[in-house]
């Protein structure tokens, strides 16, 4: 017997098939639900996979929408349930930050309970404006959970902006 008789793919001229485990999709999906109650059952509160309670407050990041006109531009975030004592708006080389901290505090009494909620969280986010905005003129005002943020831009910004008409073929 030869060395080359113990090769599977040269053995009587025939091709062997070799089956992977990641080529069955019953296999992958098997290893997908270990690896869910694995994490599940190291961290039983956390229901990170499930999208759970802790990283829902977590990751809160408000919605924020910022348009632009010849003269200013303008932002608007969603600020839900928060103060104004609880934001900070900056503005820093062209950056404008909204942060804050969300806190809230829920409590139910009945006859046979008593549930206290606490739900904490921060944010910040990192707008970068596309011209310079004349930083003494910005105004923030925030009205029903909105927060609406006018940046003015400066002298130069507004005549550097050139309009160009579109032509037809």
């Amino acid at each position: 017997m030869t060395i080359t008789d113990l090769i599977p793919w040269k053995k009587g001229g025939k091709q062997i098939t070799v089956k992977r485990d990641y080529d069955d999709p019953f296999v992958a999906f098997r290893r997908e639900m270990n690896r869910l109650f694995d994490e599940f059952f190291s961290a039983p509160f956390d229901l990170a996979p499930f999208g759970g309670f802790g990283e829902r407050l977590s990751l809160f990041s408000p919605d924020v929408d910022v348009t632009e006109s010849d003269k200013a531009i303008k932002v608007s975030a969603e600020l839900p349930g928060m103060d104004e004592d609880d934001i900070e708006v900056t503005l820093s080389h062209n950056v404008l930050t909204i942060s804050g901290e969300k806190k809230a505090e829920k409590e139910d009494k009945g006859k046979n309970y008593y549930r206290m909620e606490r739900t904490y969280g921060s944010f910040r986010r990192d707008i970068p404006l596309p011209c310079e905005v004349e930083a003494d003129k910005v105004e923030a005002r925030f009205k029903k959970g909105v927060l609406t943020i006018t940046l003015p831009k400066t002298p130069e910004a507004q005549r550097a902006a050139k309009r160009i008409t579109v032509k037809t073929a």
